[in-house]
């Protein structure tokens, strides 16, 4: 059971602090309700499960690798997050408050957010450092067997999982209570906040 539990608190541990992920997932929820939101976190937290897979079958040498090409990857998702913070900002302008979000209505939709979330949490390549740091750090990797090392990643991916959906049912809920001018507010307010990580991440 303790491989499972580091897991889970590894994956609270990666999900729990507030960054640009957390804050799209939020605003999906507010703007398109609980279910295209739960497609997201479910993106964010199947990126992590990866990144701790190859953690546990990588550990340092992965961790290392991944160091090595991560200016290029960290001024990718930073322009990443500049885009969508712009189309964010312009949608917000040229779209007219109305009382209820547009919804995502077709398997297709959810699929395909489901599928950006997994690429936008995928390009930071801090995640695995962290979880190498995790398995190395506090001897998880010594001796694990594979039976452990699936624990430990389904214990990750549960405990972010869990986290993430939590972030779409405060969006959801907030959603449901704001007027049309105040979801329009928030969202331009979350997309200013995604820019200023997109900096943050370029001064790094």
């Amino acid at each position: 059971m303790e491989p499972f539990l580091t897991g889970v608190l590894a994956g609270y541990g990666i999900a729990i602090p507030v960054g640009a992920i957390s804050i799209l997932i939020v605003d999906v929820g507010l703007k398109h309700g609980f279910r295209p939101a739960f497609f997201a976190g479910a993106g964010a937290a199947t990126a992590d499960f990866l990144y701790a897979g190859l953690a546990v079958i990588g550990g340092a040498a992965l961790a290392g690798a991944v160091g090595a090409v991560d200016d290029p990857l960290r001024i990718i998702s930073a322009l990443v997050l500049i885009l969508i913070a712009l189309i964010g900002l312009r949608r917000a302008r040229n779209e007219a408050p109305t009382t209820a979000g547009p919804t995502y209505s077709t398997r297709n939709d959810l699929a395909v957010t489901y599928a950006r979330f997994v690429g936008l949490t995928i390009i930071n390549p801090t995640t695995i450092v962290y979880f190498a740091a995790v398995i190395i750090g506090l001897g998880v990797a010594d001796d694990m067997t594979l039976p452990q090392g699936i624990t430990f990643v389904v214990g990750a991916f549960l405990a972010s999982l869990s986290w993430q959906t939590l972030l779409a049912t405060v969006g959801f809920s907030v959603g449901r209570r704001l007027t049309p001018a105040a979801r329009t507010v928030a969202t331009v307010l979350g997309n200013l906040v995604i820019l200023g990580f997109a900096v943050l991440i370029l001064l790094r």
